[in-house]
């Protein structure tokens, strides 16, 4: 059997490997017109099917968001105090 193959952004992609089945976005959301409550999809999804993170791995996440934040705080709050700077000894003398 011939696999069809179709042309997307100048290559060829092979039918089978174009759908693998996978959801990227999940449209079964209330208030659509095809909205089905209690859906198979959707049901496998909350019973979570994925393994979860260990506690080492929760804490080293956690520790990394931390540090990002913190970054983007150090960043803010140095270029607030240069400014401060700039208008005390430059701007307003």
């Amino acid at each position: 059997m011939q696999k069809k193959t179709e042309m997307v952004h100048d290559h060829a992609v092979d039918d089978a490997d174009f759908d693998d089945g996978r959801t990227i976005a999940d449209m079964n959301v209330d208030g659509m017109p095809w909205y089905v409550p209690g859906d198979e999809h959707r049901d496998a999804l909350s019973r979570g099917s994925a393994e979860g993170l260990s506690e080492s791995q929760m804490r080293t996440y956690r520790w990394a968001a931390v540090k990002a934040g913190l970054l983007v705080v150090l960043v803010f709050g140095g270029a607030f105090g240069l400014f401060l700077a700039f208008c005390d000894f430059i701007w307003f003398q």
